[in-house]
């Protein structure tokens, strides 16, 4: 047991706080008994909590959302800024995705193309920023003057699909029809073979 400056108390040699002189023996007798310092941040806490402070204080946790295990202060910020699974949204389109999987949409959804009203022309979604800051407004003489017309009265829609896929469409139909139709005469067959024997 250290002397303190002050002559009226003492430090204590287990919990090292200021116990006045009169109480120093008693003080530790119970001190040394039912408390003890924490290893890891050196707080002075009762034996029988000891596991819980650990736990609720200092035990390693794991991220709910990537399962990754850290110290229990690290947890916010790798939820915030770190965790490959926390959701962030798509620049271009502002859907919401785990952060893991943005590069690969970007990569994919700013490539989509937009009209520009002013210049007539296809502009990929990752250059619309500093198209815009650069376009002059003129128009694009590669497009017939018809066709930028109806594409801006669409309100910069693409183009309707061509005929022969409307005819695609209506033999696709005719098949599928013709194999259902066959598909049934072909089971109603078997089912009445299997019913005779």
């Amino acid at each position: 047991m250290a002397i303190a400056s002050d002559e009226s108390s003492r430090i204590c040699s287990h919990c090292d706080r200021a116990i006045p002189s009169s109480n120093i023996d008693l003080h530790y007798a119970h001190c040394s008994r039912n408390l003890e310092r924490c290893k890891i941040c050196g707080d002075m806490v009762p034996k029988k909590y000891s596991d819980e402070h650990f736990l609720s204080t200092h035990a390693p946790v794991s991220c709910s959302l990537c399962s990754e295990t850290m110290e229990r202060e690290v947890l916010p910020i790798h939820k915030g800024e770190n965790c490959p699974q926390r959701i962030v949204t798509c620049e271009f389109c502002e859907f919401p995705l785990p952060a893991i999987d943005l590069a690969e949409h970007q990569e994919v959804c700013g490539n989509r193309t937009e009209l520009c009203i002013l210049c007539n022309r296809y502009i990929r979604l990752r250059e619309r920023y500093n198209h815009e800051s650069r376009c002059t407004g003129i128009l694009d003489n590669a497009v017939p003057r018809d066709v930028r017309e109806a594409e801006r009265d669409q309100g910069a829609q693409r183009r309707p699909p061509q005929d022969f896929s409307r005819k695609r469409l209506l033999f696709t139909i005719a098949i599928t029809g013709i194999a259902v139709l066959l598909g049934s005469l072909f089971f109603q067959r078997k089912t009445e073979s299997s019913q005779v024997h």
